[in-house]
């Protein structure tokens, strides 16, 4: 907060964030008392990585993060509108321009508070303190003695670190309502009905018709049941097993051409059972002792030919440090020429250790053109030769695995930026030796490959001689921020794309999109690691 006051107070400007825009944050922390600050934090959760907010002490440090984060800047103040909105300071958002009305009319367009941390905060402010005991004791058994004298936020985030409360599971706030204010459980149920349902329950397979194995009924059933659509009204929950395992009631399923209501609950049910089975089998299998392995070649310098990558030490160590995190074996190369990329593949294309591993992870930071990445000799190496060492063919070891390649590197010709932001091209003397590539005919002919490109074919793309590039800090960011929370590899490149789409040179002339390319067969989900991300 002092760093921030002395900021305001000299007149100094961090890049495009104006004294004026600093003047309203800071004029908007004052007027906000500690439970404000606590509520903001809280509702920042999913956007932010929560070992930062673990640290903050008032709400300029909020800001700063969203500022880091590109959720808050001069010219777009929604996200802290919203925020100010939700715990109620509606007298603050005449300082951001807004208005209590003008906010709701955004919300539907515009909101980033997700309708389970909406509900969350809401309970939260109806716990009293009586009820607030009567749950403490109710969950006894899950809150040390240690930290018993806790706030409803500081409770509820308790549940979530434990894993007893998810966006997708709200069970044991059903059950803590019920017992100490009904009243609250409507809340919950207004959640469950705008999220469509979509709860654990558990059903027992064989017990649907005992005569049947999985292999001779498991997938007409779940085609039968995806083709058929949900009853409209709302499900009750918990169902009765009896009633679930009924065979007549099943046999009933598939002779009736109108599902009678007694069945249509049982229908339901065992349509979102086999559409949470699925998502499990569509996976791939990443729950092995060993992970897999994660290589990165980091090329810098390149002699006289190429410019020298400043900022790509940073790429690499964050990459180290996320992949590590993961429960990869990282391995990382510096300054390779095209020959010694060659060969290294060629060398974990033959390692027998592949068998035992889930996955293979393969990050690539150099200067580029279409389809290629340069070695530090300055000679080109095609992304499709370096993919091809890994097909079943190359290497059985990792058939039907997934594998996941990373390329940082410009696909196109250099063009002039300023100092602090640079691309990651050739050098403008040189003539381009490539015709151009997308990135799908890069990938092999073949499933189960991801090939995640820093730029679409043609362009360049950008990186921060301190900070590193845009695309790997934007790739390491929502890797710490969304594996946590269960995303799967597409979802969370499709944030990336985002993030960096979003970004702009000093001058607001230049722009960078990634551009993924896949053949995976299934989602690919890393498993959620038990220690807090490192950044």
């Amino acid at each position: 907060l002092s760093t921030f006051r002395q900021t305001v107070g000299s007149g100094n400007m961090e890049g495009d964030v104006s004294l004026k825009f600093r003047q309203q944050l800071l004029f908007i922390d004052e007027n906000l008392v500690a439970e404000d600050v606590s509520a903001l934090k809280f509702l920042c959760i999913d956007l932010l990585p929560f070992r930062r907010l673990e640290n903050v002490k008032s709400a300029v440090d909020i800001f700063q993060l969203l500022m880091a984060e590109d959720y808050l800047n001069e010219e777009d103040t929604f996200l802290l509108a919203e925020l100010l909105y939700r715990i109620k300071c509606h007298s603050l958002l005449r300082k951001l321009g807004y208005t209590k009305e003008k906010v709701q009319e955004c919300l539907h367009e515009k909101g980033r508070v997700s309708p389970y941390r909406q509900m969350l905060h809401e309970l939260s402010e109806n716990i009293t303190h009586e009820m607030l005991e009567k749950t403490i004791f109710l969950l006894r058994d899950y809150v040390p003695k240690r930290q018993a004298h806790r706030s409803p936020l500081e409770l509820l985030i308790l549940l979530e670190k434990q894993g007893l409360l998810t966006q997708n599971n709200v069970q044991i706030l059903e059950k803590i309502c019920m017992h100490v204010s009904p009243d609250l459980l409507e809340t919950v149920n207004c959640y469950k009905r705008t999220k469509g349902e979509k709860f654990r329950i558990c059903i027992c397979l064989v017990q649907i018709h005992p005569g049947l194995t999985k292999r001779h009924w498991i997938f007409p059933f779940c085609l039968f049941l995806l083709l058929v659509p949900l009853p409209q009204q709302e499900i009750t929950l918990p169902v009765k097993k009896s009633s679930l395992c009924h065979s007549g009631a099943v046999r009933e399923l598939f002779t009736s051409t109108q599902v009678p209501g007694s069945a249509q609950c049982h229908l339901a049910c065992c349509k979102l059972f086999f559409l949470s089975f699925l998502q499990n089998v569509t996976s791939y299998k990443m729950d092995g002792p060993h992970r897999g392995f994660c290589l990165i070649i980091n090329n810098v310098k390149f002699g006289s030919s190429l410019p020298e990558r400043k900022g790509s030490c940073k790429d690499a160590e964050e990459l180290e440090r996320v992949f590590t995190w993961l429960g990869l074996d990282v391995m990382t190369y510096t300054d390779l020429t095209s020959q010694q990329i060659k060969d290294v593949m060629l060398t974990w294309q033959r390692l027998p250790d592949h068998k035992d591993r889930n996955c293979f992870i393969c990050c690539i930071l150099s200067h580029g053109e279409s389809g290629a990445v340069y070695g530090k000799d300055a000679e080109l190496v095609s992304i499709r030769r370096i993919m091809s060492h890994f097909t079943a063919l190359q290497c059985p070891q990792l058939a039907e695995k997934p594998k996941l390649f990373f390329i940082q590197a410009c696909q196109g010709k250099a063009i002039q930026c300023p100092v602090r932001v640079e691309p990651d091209a050739q050098n403008p003397d040189l003539p381009s030796m490539q015709q151009s590539i997308s990135p799908s005919e890069s990938i092999p002919e073949e499933a189960d490959f991801l090939l995640g490109m820093a730029t679409i074919d043609g362009y360049v793309s950008f990186r921060h001689v301190e900070q590193g590039t845009w695309y790997i800090q934007a790739l390491c960011s929502k890797l710490q921020l969304l594996v946590p929370r269960g995303e799967d590899i597409l979802s969370i490149l499709t944030e990336v794309n985002e993030d960096v789409g979003k970004r702009v040179d000093r001058f607001g002339t230049k722009k960078q999109m990634p551009q993924p390319a896949y053949t995976l067969r299934r989602k690919f989900i890393f498993p959620i690691p038990r220690d807090p991300p490192p950044s």
